[in-house]
């Protein structure tokens, strides 16, 4: 089984890989100027591990419920596989010590209480976590993100904290629009904020369904799960 589903994964990762190619090429950007990130919420640590076997090791979770158990998991089965684990999803400051055990970047810093959070679960630690500021793009507080106008105090609290280094910036695309002018926002979010912190280079946006749309408006990484494991039903059992 394990074969057929590396296989099965092989051949998705080639798509997906051509696909950021075409868009990469279209718009004359390097293939090395965007970091492609394998969500794989939902899906079983072995999926995790065979994924490395081809050569992914960014991989992202949304849940810390879910990510700690398969991170260790994943360190078991492929101890010689130098993964860097994400936390992608909305973040409770509850849960900030507890992603700081297993995540080596956060892509979903929205708020000046949950930089404190973090900057205090990170104190300690002998590397800091990377850190991307969630930029809302379309203003609906239930699905998360720091409005542009609050980005530039968030971005300070995060660069003064020593266990957190400040990368750049992550969005989502609204649900039910034209993902085209909500990324060129965040470019411009992504621009200002570089300004001010010169190693703020990352955007994080585009995901399957919209990834040649982010890169064409600058995205470094975009957030790859259902056209790399497919759906929920395509899961390893």
């Amino acid at each position: 089984m394990s074969e057929e589903r590396k296989a099965r994964l092989a051949e998705s990762l080639a798509a997906v890989e051509a696909r950021i190619d075409r868009a990469c090429a279209a718009v004359g950007r390097a293939r090395e100027e965007v970091r492609l990130l394998a969500v794989t919420k939902t899906f079983p640590a072995e999926d995790a591990a065979l994924l490395t076997d081809l050569g992914l090791t960014d991989l992202a979770e949304n849940r810390d419920q879910e990510a700690g158990a398969k991170a260790a998991e994943v360190a078991r089965l492929r101890p010689d596989a130098r993964v860097r684990w994400h936390m992608v999803g909305r973040l409770q400051r509850n849960k900030a010590r507890s992603v700081a055990e297993w995540a080596d970047e956060i892509q979903s810093v929205d708020s000046l209480r949950l930089a404190e959070a973090l900057a205090k679960a990170t104190v300690n630690r002998e590397r800091p976590i990377d850190v991307l500021l969630q930029v809302s793009l379309d203003d609906d507080p239930g699905r998360g993100g720091c409005p542009v106008s609050e980005l530039d105090a968030l971005a300070e609290r995060v660069a003064r904290a020593g266990g957190l280094r400040l990368r750049g910036v992550m969005a989502v695309a609204p649900l039910g629009a034209d993902p085209a002018p909500a990324f060129e926002r965040l470019a411009g979010a992504a621009g200002a904020l570089r300004k001010q912190h010169p190693g703020a280079t990352e955007i994080s946006a585009g995901m399957s369904g919209d990834l040649e749309v982010a890169i064409t408006h600058g995205s470094t990484c975009v957030r790859v799960g259902t056209a790399l494991l497919g759906g929920r039903g395509l899961a390893s059992p």
